[in-house]
């Protein structure tokens, strides 16, 4: 495929990993950013990473063929809604939030005859921000998930699978509720945990720590503003996530509290075995 015009709306680490990718493979002809944060979107611009800066999401979204929102959960459904009343009949357009449920639904709901849409969750990232850490091989060999509905286009899945296949990712179709479900688990609430634990360490055991605690709780340093939203809007699944943890957590307690090391080795054993 070749997209004449590509429109990433967020110039973040997700977004200018796109812009980066797509332009390294060919993708597109010419790439359009858009964020809120002008110096972010300037230093998009700076470092080659699009072509064009746009200050208005309407304006750029006028002139795209195919448009990425790539900002928090809580402003995507209202920054596609916006883009889709500006776009011509056609267009094709996607996200990257990790939550879908309410998103596509508010989506649908609104969405102007023409435009197509269907909802996407690369399962790649970092705890990194910003355009300067922008990964051309970020989506490689990834698995992205489409989260369309019985109201959505074909052709519109056809599109944007076509589009993450190009970036170098596998592509699995899932419900949007399901969607939700599993990432609570995979997703939300590692990152929970993580925040805990990092959350829970006395200032002065700093010095002592070493890779065990950095690799279990370096996703906690990612912007608490974008995760928030995330953990709320997932919040229902997340619960019964937090539920299922607590109870593994009061296994491990009872096993210490009895001194049974039989209980202690089988639930790391349980563990290892994941």
């Amino acid at each position: 495929m070749k997209i004449p015009k590509l429109v990433i709306v967020g110039t973040g680490l997700i977004g200018s990993s796109i812009a980066l990718a797509a332009k390294r493979r060919h993708l597109v002809e010419r790439v359009i950013g858009v964020d809120q944060n002008r110096e972010v979107c300037a230093r998009a611009g700076v470092l080659g990473l699009i072509d064009e800066e746009c200050s208005e999401l309407a304006e750029a979204a006028a002139h795209a063929d195919f448009l990425v929102v790539c900002t928090p959960v809580d402003t995507i459904a209202a920054n596609i809604l916006t883009a889709a009343r500006a776009c011509r009949p056609g267009t094709v357009l996607t996200d990257v939030g990790s939550t879908k449920a309410n998103l596509v639904r508010t989506i649908e709901d609104s969405l102007p005859p023409g435009i197509l849409f269907v909802g996407s969750h690369p399962l790649a990232g970092s705890e990194k921000t910003g355009p300067a850490f922008a990964n051309p091989e970020l989506f490689d060999e990834r698995l992205v998930l489409l989260t369309p509905t019985a109201r959505t286009n074909p052709d519109a899945i056809t599109r944007v699978r076509a589009f993450w296949q190009a970036l170098g990712a596998g592509v699995r179709v899932i419900d949007p509720e399901e969607h939700d479900r599993a990432l609570a688990m995979t997703s939300h609430l590692p990152h929970v945990a993580a925040a805990a634990l990092a959350g829970i360490l006395p200032v002065e055991l700093l010095a002592l720590t070493a890779t065990g605690f950095r690799d279990t709780t370096r996703i906690a340093a990612g912007p608490s503003s974008l995760w928030r939203a995330i953990l709320q809007d997932n919040r229902v699944a997340l619960l019964d996530a937090v539920v299922r943890l607590r109870a593994q957590l009061d296994e491990f307690a009872q096993a210490l509290e009895n001194d049974d090391g039989p209980r202690l080795a089988a639930l790391l054993e349980q563990g290892r075995q994941i």
